[in-house]
């Protein structure tokens, strides 16, 4: 089984996606947390992010593995889970994101890793490209604002030091970059259900995720 979860940053779909797998008792993946790792390793390597044959040889020489039960993502054996979540990987991924042939490499990475186990995927192209035939798939969205303050307060609880203005700049770049991403772009699927989630807590939207998911298996 495989429930599929889209949104833009701030949108909660990362909370909502582990707490809901939790209340499955399955996997959760977050396909963003895969290239954040292909960003940081290109980083690592000084390695031109405009260069795309080169970040495609990186994709394909990418080896990852996950420690689903921890929450942890390492790349050829380094932890690199809270490495990933820095503000200069946040400002570089949408030009490794943005690679068409980068894109086709992680994809079918994800439906690897997925293969033949039950999960709760989260991204940005994930109820359109890599699970279109997802048992189950929802979009998540919520105000501009209410994302902007989200992804603040997360930042701050990280202890990254960053203006809101610098956040809300980044944001919508983010936004901008993945809604005009040639390969992938992020959209609603015509089957997904669109929760939006800005006077909503996060226990209240994965409620509703379960509430959908169990009146479908009934049927």
């Amino acid at each position: 089984m495989i429930v599929a979860i889209d949104g833009p940053a701030g949108s909660g779909k990362t909370t909502v996606a582990k707490l809901l797998a939790q209340k499955l008792g399955i996997l959760y993946l977050d396909t963003g947390a895969i290239y954040r790792a292909l960003t940081y390793k290109a980083l690592k390597e000084n390695v031109d992010l405009d260069d795309e044959e080169r970040l495609e040889e990186l994709a394909g020489s990418l080896r990852l593995s996950f420690d689903f039960s921890r929450g942890k993502i390492f790349l050829h054996g380094e932890d690199i889970t809270e490495k990933i979540r820095e503000p200069i990987i946040d400002k570089s991924i949408s030009k490794v994101a943005e690679k068409p042939k980068v894109r086709r490499i992680l994809v079918k990475l994800q439906r690897e890793i997925a293969q033949g186990r039950d999960f709760v995927v989260e991204g940005r192209d994930i109820t359109t490209v890599v699970f279109p035939k997802a048992e189950f798939k929802f979009f998540l969205d919520a105000q501009f604002s209410i994302r902007l303050k989200r992804r603040f307060k997360e930042l701050v609880r990280r202890k990254v030091s960053i203006s809101r203005e610098e956040v809300e700049e980044d944001l919508r770049r983010r936004d901008k970059a993945d809604l005009e991403r040639k390969e992938g772009p992020l959209k609603k699927s015509d089957d997904a259900i669109y929760i939006d989630t800005t006077n909503l807590s996060i226990e209240e939207v994965v409620e509703k995720l379960l509430g959908y998911i169990c009146k479908k298996e009934r049927k």
